[in-house]
């Protein structure tokens, strides 16, 4: 069983974190461009570890790459009036909002150790939720061409409790997934959040209509994602 390392980064600078991303990434992906000479050179091969991280951020927006600029419905000063920051980022994807009471798990996973298919690391990723939600008698998924995960998903009262992007080369991975815990929702009317606009948000805090535990839904989201990619967090 494939062993990942486990990170959490507690509430953290989006910049900071997507940083850290960064270098965590690029060293898994220098291994293996250094493997693939060391192979042709008959050389023992070097072994780097997948890491998952979980964080929070306080107040900020990011627009992936396939989003529109437009979906951003405040200025500058806006902006700072609400205490966010805004980040153009190289994941896939619209706008989103990442805050505190929101669980973000960045998975930094080298897809050669798992299966190398980005639909299925998607959808593995939207069912840790799935099942997450499960365990407190929520009933979510899909809705077909839009990832994320979602409640009342077919049909008019549809609502997005946790979004999806990521970035990937050479089947390694970053960015990941927002999950909607004790999030303010209120921080959504300031964006066309994932560029839809007929659709709403919600968390788990106003499904329940209580404050969730943050330690206890990492927990269970944690355990769901060693089950399904078949790894054990160290």
């Amino acid at each position: 069983m494939q062993e990942v390392k486990f990170i959490n980064l507690g509430l953290i600078d989006y910049k900071e974190a997507w940083m850290f991303q960064e270098k965590l990434f690029q060293a898994i992906i220098d291994v293996k461009r250094a493997n693939r000479k060391r192979e042709d050179a008959g050389i023992a091969l070097e072994s780097i570890q997948s890491k998952l991280i979980f964080c929070e951020h306080p107040h900020v927006f990011t627009l992936g790459k396939s989003g529109q600029q437009s979906h951003l419905l405040v200025n500058k000063k806006q902006l700072a009036e609400k205490g966010a920051s805004f980040y153009k980022i190289n994941r896939g994807g619209d706008i989103t909002y990442h805050g505190p009471g929101q669980l973000v798990g960045y998975p930094i996973f080298d897809l050669d150790h798992f299966f190398t298919d980005i639909h299925k690391y998607l959808r593995y990723l939207e069912e840790a939720i799935i099942r997450t939600l499960a365990e407190y008698g929520i009933n979510s998924g899909r809705i077909k061409g839009s990832t994320g995960v979602w409640l009342d998903w077919d049909n008019a009262k549809a609502r997005k409790i946790c979004a999806l992007g990521v970035r990937s080369s050479r089947w390694v991975t970053m960015h990941g997934f927002a999950f909607n815990v004790n999030s303010d929702l209120n921080y959504f009317s300031n964006i066309i959040p994932c560029g839809i606009s007929d659709k709403s948000v919600t968390s788990l805090e106003k499904e329940m209509g209580q404050t969730i535990e943050m330690q206890e839904i990492q927990e269970k989201v944690k355990n769901h994602l060693q089950e399904l990619f078949e790894m054990t967090l160290v």
